[in-house]
């Protein structure tokens, strides 16, 4: 698309020769299709299991300390602060949807991030992960039987293991 714009900034050129105000014009395409090569030629932007790649350049998921998104949707530009306090801006210049999928990617993978200024957890919703410093206490055991209630439990449970059967028939009684 770019090239194409830089061939009707080409005849707006021609144009122009003959017709002053196709200058104008030709300003234009040349601002759009400088935009549109600009954009082709951003490197390619790869998600992975355990990095995220733009270029050459690898980063892994737990460098990435703030993924902060700008207004613009379509190209998406995102600003990635990294550990070391350097910035990364990315810019991806697909469809609103790819664009819309690259992001949220890119937040699910920064684990240890602040999303648009929210902590990783608070931003999806989900409870932050327990730390090895505060555990929880055991859930307190609460008595489902009164004192007498249990003991009444235990001689049942005692004649059961003697007589091997709770009922107070006899065996004359049976027949």
């Amino acid at each position: 698309m770019g090239l194409a714009a830089w061939v009707m900034a080409a005849l707006a050129g021609w144009a122009a020769i003959a017709w002053p105000p196709a200058l104008a014009l030709l300003a234009f395409l040349l601002t759009c299709s400088s935009a549109l090569v600009l954009m082709g030629l951003r490197p390619a932007i790869e998600v992975r299991e355990q990095h995220l790649v733009i270029g050459n350049r690898e980063i892994p998921w737990s460098e990435i300390r703030r993924v902060d998104r700008t207004a613009w949707r379509s190209p998406l530009v995102i600003r990635l602060t990294l550990s070391d306090l350097s910035r990364v801006l990315v810019i991806y210049p697909g469809d609103p949807e790819s664009s819309s999928r690259l992001l949220r990617q890119i937040r699910r993978g920064a684990r240890q991030a602040h999303l648009d200024g929210r902590p990783y957890h608070e931003f999806w919703g989900e409870a932050p992960a327990p730390s090895l410093e505060r555990r929880k206490p055991a859930s307190p055991r609460f008595r489902l039987l009164l004192p007498e209630d249990e003991a009444e439990v235990e001689r049942l449970y005692q004649r059961l293991k003697t007589v091997g059967r709770l009922d107070s028939k006899s065996s004359s009684d049976e027949t």
